[in-house]
């Protein structure tokens, strides 16, 4: 089992929940169940995409990618969102995001 949180900027915004909240329903609705086998634990469409962030596929419409870092064995920081057209892009923020929240997360021992 894994637990899902939105990573947050400096200024408490969540770039996954802006991404998210201009999608359809229909989509968005793809997106859920993409998070819900996340967090029982499957990631049969995960894969690395480098830097410690993870990239699940979702095979509809314009092929949806959902970037994610891993915070130990159960947490799971949800990064952003997009899709294959820009997925270098998306990738690279996420990346950058990634290591905003480790440094940040050291910062606050």
């Amino acid at each position: 089992m894994a637990t899902l949180r939105e990573y947050l900027d400096e200024a408490g915004r969540s770039p996954f929940g802006r991404w998210f909240e201009d999608l359809d329903a229909t989509a968005a609705a793809k997106v859920t169940a993409a998070l819900a086998r996340i967090e029982q634990g499957n990631f049969s469409r995960v894969k690395g995409v480098g830097a410690g962030v993870f990239e699940c596929a979702i095979d509809f419409g314009p092929s949806y990618r959902v970037h994610f870092g891993k915070d130990g064995d159960t947490l799971a920081i949800l990064l952003g969102g997009g899709t294959k057209k820009r997925q270098s892009h998306d990738i690279a923020l996420a990346q950058e995001r990634w290591a905003n929240y480790k440094q940040r997360k050291t910062w606050e021992k």
